[in-house]
């Protein structure tokens, strides 16, 4: 059974949802206000929320309410179905409400588009679609002349624009308008000198579109039907190529055009819906509820906010799923033509959150010469779908993957390193002042080595909220996930989530300091880059004592440690016979030493033993952990203490925080699980093989380029192992305990990844510098 037409659900939606939330999410664009399909505000929630909860809130309505798309209308597609004439025959437009759309929409400088960014193409392409719907009528005549002084005045600014930016189908459609203007009148100045490269450009490229390609197989040249007047088109073979929902590739524009040479019922149902659903108005492209609910769960993600709204993001990614195809997806499921964006951003969610899917999604888009392109006949490339493409490969590799999605990654690196370096970073479907930022950071902190709080920290200056400006056929605003509420929120969390982080690190500097572990190599700093790790990855304000016992725990281990790498042999055995007689005791075995240790000795059992009592109460807790501290002492001195014992540390700290967590008792039982063994074993291997080669570049002990890539090579291998464990494993093990796993593990990468001058810098900025 085929799913319901999701574009026709919109129009309560925009109703009941924007009503409330509209002012919070786009209160700072201008286009915002001119664009938006509201009809009103409720009381309840007028104005910007401003506590956190609130925030969550106004957030969670909006994810529930979702629909077919919250995007910006666009007055160019607005003007087209506006030039529909009568269908029974009489005169005047078949949609009047979009003439008065177009009326009531004009910007004060007489141009139409988007208000908050000027682009040349976008301000002109609008402008003279909605005079030539207003002359066609003869109504609004002040309106017109306003926009055709706009025309004279600027259209010479053509060249100003940046050319990664330029429209889709711009050379195409543009000239066409002209022509269309001239016919009726209009004083335009066609022979501008700017307009002669924009005339030869779409004489090359009607001069390569194949005819027979157009009509018989979906292609991106759907877009620009509209632009093709002169191509003789065989509609019959065209409605061949229609989407379910009647349009043409869900565009506004073609469709109109369809409908005044066809009469098409079903392109008019598709029109009429869209019309009533914006008020008057219609996007370019509708529905893209795909695309939406994938860019969503990305954002809410590297914003660091997903642990609020699990139940949404399940629905979302649910709903992808449900549509997912092996050949690849488009924006909507509707949409006859798959890109490769949203196919990589829906392959690599998907299979981080449990998935099944495959890579042969990505084989589609590889052309014969080694290229990935964004959709078939593309003629210039995406930094932002590149980008999206190298996430894909880079997070979600699993072993026994098609070789394609190793390819994959090779390209997608290549291309955007390469733009990296000429300064090239501006996109074809994204104005976004951060995107060159989150290029450099995906490209300098591998998934492996990128721990999710440093990211967000980071994606804070990169997401430019409602500032960021979509690039089609016309410019456009994607409100639910680009929007200033996400923002807000997410500073608002991240805020909350340092004055936590700050307090707790005075209670570990007061407990370093009460035991004088600093005697045994615990340094301040080396305390705060423990506290660090572990804040990195376990960042949700009610995890504040996993978070804790994995910085204690990670101090008090390097303290010991550091008690058996000593040359003094005397406190070595005597504080291993302490540690030993405590662990193995029933917990009373300290207070009855006194003093028959030293204070430092004493130190060490006290600390130990505070930290036992604090993060593990009750005896099932206190003997899990007493048995984790003992096999990680035994193996610690097992080898003289002596080589690098970062695998048992690593377990150590996940038996910790599954321990604070209080899901010890499922622990105990995924133990006996050949999985549970597996994530374990993989954790151990790559944490020490890190542990080791960390240890040796300390040691300033030489160490082979060959064998330092073999190291790497084999720790991408185990990684990519553990990945596959972590997302796609049994449901026997909670995807919390999982992640455990693959947090620590994470965490020994980014150190073996990072310098210490770029540790201490993002300290710096995750724990101490407050977020603006």
């Amino acid at each position: 059974m085929a799913p319901p037409k999701i574009y026709n659900k919109g129009h309560s939606w925009h109703v009941c949802f924007v009503g409330f939330i509209v002012e919070a999410i786009q209160g700072e664009a201008p286009e915002a206000v001119a664009h938006k399909p509201v009809v009103g505000k409720t009381h309840q929630h007028k104005g910007e929320p401003r506590h956190i909860d609130e925030m969550i809130d106004t957030v969670r309505a909006a994810l529930r309410s979702v629909a077919g798309g919250d995007i910006s209308v666009s007055p160019y597609d607005t003007a087209w179905i506006a030039l529909v004439r009568k269908l029974d025959g009489g005169e005047g437009p078949q949609f009047p409400s979009c003439i008065e759309w177009i009326a009531k929409n004009q910007l004060p400088d007489g141009s139409w588009g988007d208000g908050a960014f000027f682009l040349v193409q976008d301000r002109l392409i609008n402008t003279l679609a909605c005079i030539i719907a207003l002359k066609t009528w003869n109504v609004h005549s002040d309106k017109c002349n306003k926009g055709l002084s706009f025309i004279h005045e600027n259209i010479r600014r053509l060249p100003e624009d940046d050319e990664n930016w330029m429209l889709a189908g711009f050379e195409i459609i543009f000239p066409t308008l002209l022509e269309m203007a001239k016919d009726i009148g209009l004083d335009i100045p066609c022979d501008e000198p700017t307009l002669q490269d924009i005339y030869a450009k779409r004489d090359l490229k009607l001069a390569k579109i194949p005819k027979e390609l157009l009509h018989s197989v979906p292609t991106a040249l759907l877009l620009s039907l509209e632009g093709m007047p002169d191509l003789d088109l065989d509609w019959d073979r065209l409605f061949k190529l229609q989407s379910p929902d009647g349009s043409f590739l869900s565009s506004a524009a073609p469709t109109a055009y369809a409908l005044m040479q066809t009469g098409n019922k079903k392109c008019l149902e598709y029109l009429t819906d869209s019309v009533n659903t914006f008020n008057g108005g219609a996007p370019f492209t509708y529905p893209m509820e795909l695309y939406e609910r994938l860019w969503v769960v990305d954002r809410l993600e590297r914003l660091g906010l997903s642990s609020y709204f699990r139940s949404e993001i399940d629905s979302y990614l649910d709903y992808a799923y449900r549509h997912w195809s092996d050949d690849g997806i488009g924006f909507t499921w509707l949409c006859t033509v798959v890109d490769i964006d949203d196919t990589a951003m829906g392959f690599r969610l998907l299979r981080q959150h449990g998935y099944p899917v495959s890579t042969k999604a990505l084989k589609y888009f590889e052309m014969k010469d080694g290229e990935f392109v964004v959709y078939l006949g593309q003629t210039n490339q995406s930094v932002s779908a590149m980008y999206n493409l190298y996430r894909a490969a880079d997070q979600a590799a699993f072993p026994g993957d098609d070789a394609v999605i190793q390819r994959a990654k090779a390209y997608s690196s290549a291309f955007l390193q390469k733009r990296r370096a000429s300064g090239d970073l501006n996109d074809k479907w994204i104005i976004s002042s951060g995107l060159p930022g989150e290029v450099t950071y995906g490209l300098d902190f591998p998934w492996k080595a990128n721990l999710p709080r440093v990211e967000t920290r980071m994606y804070l200056e990169q997401y430019g909220g409602s500032d960021n400006v979509w690039i089609g056929k016309v410019l456009h605003r994607m409100h639910l996930f680009n929007n200033n509420l996400f923002l807000k929120l997410a500073k608002a969390d991240f805020s909350n989530f340092q004055r936590q982080c700050r307090h707790q690190l005075q209670g570990l500097k007061r407990w370093c300091e009460k035991n004088n572990l600093e005697m045994y190599g615990v340094t301040p700093q080396s305390a705060v880059t423990a506290y660090f790790l572990a804040a990195a990855n376990i960042f949700e304000p009610h995890r504040a004592e996993e978070r804790l016992g994995w910085a204690r725990t990670a101090v008090m281990a390097q303290a010991i440690s550091s008690c058996f790498l000593s040359s003094n042999i005397y406190v070595t055995e005597s504080m291993l016979e302490g540690l030993i007689s405590e662990l193995t005791s029933d917990g009373h075995n300290l207070a009855r030493r006194g003093g028959k240790y030293p204070t430092t000795e004493n130190g060490l059992l006290n600390a130990l033993r505070e930290l036992i009592d604090l993060f593990a109460p009750g005896k099932d807790a206190s003997d899990n952990l007493h048995e984790a501290w003992k096999t990680w002492l035994t193996e610690l001195t097992s080898n003289g203490g002596h080589e690098s014992c970062e695998g048992n540390t690593a377990l150590l700290l996940v038996r910790t925080v599954e321990i604070c967590s209080g899901r010890h008792c499922l622990a105990n039982q995924n133990m006996k699980l050949s999985e549970y063994s597996q994530l374990e074993k993989l954790t151990y291997s790559i944490c020490s093989k890190l542990g080791s080669r960390i240890l040796s570049q300390v040691n300033q002990n030489g160490t082979t380029t060959e064998n330092t890539e073999n190291l790497e090579q084999q720790v991408d291998q185990e990684m990519q192992e553990l990945a596959q464990c972590v997302f796609q494993s049994c449901d026997a093990i909670s995807r919390v305990t999982k992640q455990t796993f693959l947090h620590v593990t994470r965490s020994y990468c980014y150190v073996a990844h990072s310098s210490p001058e770029t540790i201490d810098s993002h300290i710096s900025k995750v724990i101490f510098e407050d977020v603006v």
